[in-house]
């Protein structure tokens, strides 16, 4: 019986182009690798804000713990080991728990700075807002007219102050907050607080 020639198998085509694909991926595997140990051996720790602290408020080290980072140069952190000199000092605004810390944000002294006074105002509570208010808030104190006077037909004197710090309500609802404003209008929302004819404005915050 005759045997059937056997049929040689093709030879498998080559594929330079998937080879060239596969060297790539490769390549772009092992430097997101050195990227990743790179990162990782550059992070560093710095302070965190643990808990949230008032604006004006004594900065304690219960209120930071610290954290391993890799931020951009131009992000402005403290260095953990830098802890001590930032506690006892004194919040410049409001700092908000897991936020990282700048210097920008806390001073040596407490409220009020240089070029400014500190005065209690006492506020009814039908003219304070009805979300009240906060250390670190900005408002206008506004000059109201006289009980049952009609309103002035042209606008209110007003002052710019931040809230240090707010007092609990007394039994006639009237709570005083202590306010931080320039030197020169100490004295006159000192005395324009004294007739009880104020009224408060909140404005937007900043930073």
């Amino acid at each position: 019986m005759p045997v059937a020639p056997r049929v040689a198998a093709p030879k498998g085509r080559r594929r330079p182009l998937m080879l060239a694909l596969g060297l790539a991926l490769v390549a772009v595997g092992a430097l997101t690798s050195v990227w990743l140990v790179s990162s990782a051996s550059q992070r560093v720790p710095v302070l965190v804000l643990a808990r949230d602290v008032p604006y004006g408020s004594p900065i304690t080290a219960a209120d930071l713990t610290t954290t391993d980072v890799s931020v951009d140069p131009n992000v402005a952190t403290i260095p953990a080991s830098e802890l001590d000199t930032v506690v006892g000092s004194v919040a410049a605004t409001s700092l908000s728990a897991g936020s990282l810390l700048s210097r920008a944000q806390f001073t040596a002294a407490a409220p009020p700075a240089a070029g400014q006074v500190l005065v209690g105002v006492a506020i009814p509570a039908t003219r304070m807002p009805a979300g009240g208010l906060a250390p670190g808030d900005r408002v206008l104190v506004v000059d109201t007219p006289a009980a049952e006077a009609d309103p002035s037909a042209v606008a209110p004197a007003t002052i710019p102050a931040t809230v240090v710090r707010v007092g609990g309500m007394d039994v006639n609802g009237v709570t005083v907050v202590d306010v931080t404003v320039a030197t020169g209008d100490g004295p006159a929302l000192a005395a324009r607080a004294a007739t009880g004819r104020i009224a408060v404005v909140v404005q937007p915050r900043t930073g």
